[in-house]
């Protein structure tokens, strides 16, 4: 990265946007007031950035913040069940300090990798809009360009891959060796050397119905240790 402040400076612009006038309330009334088992908490209640390693190797693309995960703690996969098993199988492979995450000051660091987003606001019963997707995008362009040691990429849940794959295009990257496909533990390989890996997205939908196991999750992060050895 030639400039090691573009990054913070991406951030502080994502954390002030309000272009979605829909998403900008339905995340700012998720905790007024707040469900009681969070009464004491006041909401974050603003876009996510992206957080981990600025120098990253590999990076996480998933949906969109959790109502009462990421919107209420301010990070990203923090504070809510899909965090847990997700720090969790990063901890196993050795890309996280610890395995789990309950708040932004816990002291969980990311190591070698970096997380972000497809949407950067909760939206309502997690579906944006296409015309949302479509206003998030150029922040996602922007990290790809900041990130620039990227060499794996784990889309988690068919939207995060899909904005993968849509961002390189607007990036003129070079095309994929064969037709990505996806399915949990597919990889895609590029000419320029980038993977990028498929994973189920560990929300409750998937983790309460056997979809996606422990197992699997922490399969696709080692398997991503083991395309960085090689």
């Amino acid at each position: 990265m030639q400039d090691p402040n573009a990054l913070e400076r991406l951030q502080a612009r994502i954390v002030r946007c309000r272009r979605c006038p829909r998403l900008v309330a339905h995340r700012e009334q998720a905790g007024a007031p707040p469900p009681p088992r969070y009464a004491a908490q006041r909401y974050w209640a603003r876009p996510l950035p992206g957080f981990g390693d600025p120098r990253a190797r590999v990076l996480l693309v998933g949906l969109a913040p959790a109502a009462h995960g990421g919107n209420r703690t301010g990070r990203m996969f923090t504070g809510d069940r899909s965090g847990d098993w997700l720090f969790e199988a990063l901890h196993h492979a050795g890309f996280a300090s610890q395995p789990t995450s309950t708040e932004r000051d816990d002291g969980l660091v990311l190591r070698d990798a970096y997380i972000t987003a497809t949407i950067r606001c909760a939206p309502p019963l997690n579906k944006p809009l296409p015309d949302e997707i479509v206003a998030c995008e150029p922040y996602l362009l922007e990290e790809l360009r900041l990130l620039d040691r990227v060499r794996i990429v784990v889309g988690l849940g068919r939207i995060g891959w899909q904005a993968y794959l849509r961002t390189r295009r607007r990036l003129g990257l070079s095309r994929a060796t064969r037709a990505p496909v996806f399915g949990h533990g597919a990889a895609t390989e590029f000419e320029d050397g980038v993977t990028l890996l498929a994973c189920y997205h560990p929300s409750q939908q998937n983790t309460f119905t056997g979809k996606l196991t422990r197992p699997m999750l922490r399969g696709v992060f080692l398997q991503a240790r083991e395309i960085l050895a090689s």
